[in-house]
């Protein structure tokens, strides 16, 4: 086991009430995750663009248990107690428990606010998650200062796993890897591992997310990845995911945006395909979604512009371009994609610097 997940040496603790508050972003998988096993493993190997102006901030107070019979967890949002969210954290603290022992000794209470609606189409877990288990790593840390930051970001990342499968990407900048693959360094399903070699055309690569419907998805992420498990092309999904990551990875270096491009799409492609031909079958893409990927793919033909496109698993659109052709851009989306949205909304983001720590 990595020195950084053996449990800390302080079973027992007094604790001095306390704040600790982190930023985390959201992400975009450019290979998709799809399917899993065990305790939130990944049944294939994922690559996703960290956002910036997408995140959840959160702050965590937390003190010594005085009254049993107080609730351990109180939990805000925007504000606004949550009770169901509250329920979903103690779950997850079990799974926590391991690692962090002194986790039954203290009451937490939880502020999170996100930079976004919720309803825009953004992976809310993954910020939410990766930065909770950060402000808890932060704690543990506190209380036994004992590995590195490298370490300290590794094991935020297996923590967040242990909460939300994607949050475990958030935890780095730019771009993360995460899911064993046999040519990927370091690679593993326990946590995800930072790409520190790209080409610096994707440092600043935008991510436009054209809002096509807020309405919750009819078939949530959880029940999806569970429908892998008798999926007739579950196979052959994670080898083509298997292989596209490897080459991901090399596309990233050598700076073939039109290569990362094809790739965006296709995988984001697949992840439908895979959601219609399940059984039982569903639709999450509406007719917004396939005129804009229409409109998109015109655009580009007519243009040579390397625009491109992803999406994440509901109807909303990422649009993927350079920083060089942002000017360029701005026309067609206006005049071309936003009448396409719910109430005009497109949401410009970029690839991000990662989490950071509030004062």
């Amino acid at each position: 086991m990595n020195e950084f997940l053996v449990p800390s040496s302080h079973p027992v603790v007094r604790v001095k009430p306390g704040h600790i508050a982190w930023r985390s972003p959201s992400n975009i998988a450019i290979i998709k995750y799809w399917g899993k096993y065990g305790n939130q493993f990944p049944a294939n190997p994922s690559i996703s663009m960290t956002l910036e102006h997408s995140f959840t901030e959160t702050h965590l107070f937390y003190k010594q248990i005085t009254d049993p019979s107080a609730d351990q967890i109180t939990f805000y949002l925007d504000n606004q107690r949550h009770p169901d969210f509250e329920k979903r954290i103690l779950s997850v603290f079990k799974s926590w428990r391991e690692y962090f022992p002194f986790i039954d000794q203290i009451n937490i209470e939880i502020r999170s606010k996100n930079s976004f609606p919720h309803s825009a189409g953004i992976a809310s877990s993954a910020s939410a998650m990766s930065a909770l288990a950060l402000c808890m790593v932060s704690l543990d840390q506190s209380l036994d200062p004992r590995f590195s930051d490298k370490d300290f970001f590794l094991k935020a990342s297996f923590i967040a796993r242990l909460g939300s499968g994607s949050a475990c990407r958030s935890v780095f900048p730019c771009f993360a890897e995460w899911g064993r693959a046999d040519h990927i360094q370091n690679s593993t399903d326990a946590y995800s591992i930072a790409i520190e070699r790209f080409h610096p055309v994707f440092a600043t690569l935008h991510d436009d997310i054209a809002i096509i419907s807020g309405d919750p998805k009819e078939v949530s992420s959880t029940a999806g990845h569970s429908l892998m498990n008798d999926h007739p092309f579950a196979e052959s999904r994670f080898a083509q995911a298997k292989k596209h990551a490897e080459e991901l990875m090399t596309v990233l270096r050598s700076g073939d945006i039109n290569r990362f491009g094809e790739l965006a799409e296709l995988e984001s492609m697949t992840l439908h395909a895979l959601m219609m031909c399940s059984s039982p079958s569903y639709t999450l893409i509406l007719p917004n979604t396939l005129a804009a990927i229409k409109k998109i793919r015109a655009f580009r033909k007519e243009s040579h512009l390397p625009v491109y496109f992803t999406l994440d698993a509901g109807p909303n659109i990422h649009i993927l371009y350079p920083d060089e052709i942002k000017d360029q851009l701005q026309g067609f989306l206006i005049d071309e994609i936003q009448p396409l949205t719910e109430d005009g909304i497109i949401i410009q983001d970029i690839c991000g610097k990662g989490p950071v720590q509030l004062n």
